[in-house]
């Protein structure tokens, strides 16, 4: 991913200490996250790994902070959500978190400017021009697909409209939530390239949950998870040509 920067100069975009959320079954306590300490520089590209129920999509409601923990910290840019009441949350995920899903969540009545436009209303920064449009769909490769609606377009492409939806606002963090998970290949192959691309192009952070190898090696760090806990130190992934060549 280019030259590496010096650590100490980059920031914390996320930082878990000693995080905890444990859910309540009748009278018995399922501990889902436990313990828990995760650090992401800002403009790093992770992907978390691991069986059903093991806790990561736990996890990744944690970081946006749709889930209070019952223990520990989360801070964000420097923030403790933890310590933050419900709508103080919801406007710190406002400005700084966006979301990327399996099920890309288009209005299908709008075309895929008018779901964009949308998000950039509802994140109170008014409606995008053209030009603040059009830069991000030609890098995921959207160009001619202003005026298509959902069904207009491939689950490919509706993805690649969600992900310019997560964007538009230069969020500090992306959470994506198993973007391939409903692609064939190849869509699921440039989906992840754009990704990667806004990952180096524009600085964007990433956080990304997959039960796909392929999926996380994507990712400049990949971190696995099982029983609630970080099973293994992280593993560095190197570059995959394939994704060059079928972009």
């Amino acid at each position: 991913m280019g030259d590496m920067k010096d650590e100490s100069s980059v920031a914390n975009a996320i930082e878990t200490i000693n995080l905890e959320m444990t859910y309540r079954s009748g009278r018995v306590d399922v501990p889902a996250v436990q313990g828990l300490n995760l650090t992401v520089r800002q403009g790093e590209f992770i992907a978390i790994m691991g069986p059903s129920g093991c806790g990561k999509s736990t996890l990744l409601h944690l970081l946006g902070g749709l889930l209070q923990p019952t223990g520990g910290s989360i801070l964000i840019d420097g923030i403790d959500i933890s310590k933050l009441s419900d709508s103080e949350r919801t406007t710190v995920r406002r400005k700084k978190i966006s979301y990327v899903f399996q099920r890309f969540n288009l209005f299908p009545t709008l075309t895929a400017r008018g779901n964009i436009e949308l998000a950039k209303k509802i994140h109170g920064n008014g409606a995008p021009n053209s030009n603040g449009i059009a830069p991000i769909f030609e890098m995921l490769g959207l160009g001619g697909k202003f005026n298509f609606r959902p069904s207009e377009l491939s689950g490919g492409e509706q993805q690649r409209v969600a992900i310019a939806r997560a964007v538009i606002n230069r969020p500090s963090i992306i959470l994506a939530d198993e973007p391939t998970g409903s692609l064939d290949s190849r869509n699921s192959h440039t989906v992840l390239r754009m990704l990667r691309d806004l990952n180096e192009k524009l600085g964007q952070t990433i956080v990304m949950i997959t039960h796909d190898s392929e999926a996380a090696s994507t990712a400049s760090r990949v971190i696995e998870m099982k029983d609630g806990r970080i099973l293994t130190p992280t593993a560095r992934y190197s570059y995959e040509p394939e994704f060059e060549r079928l972009y």
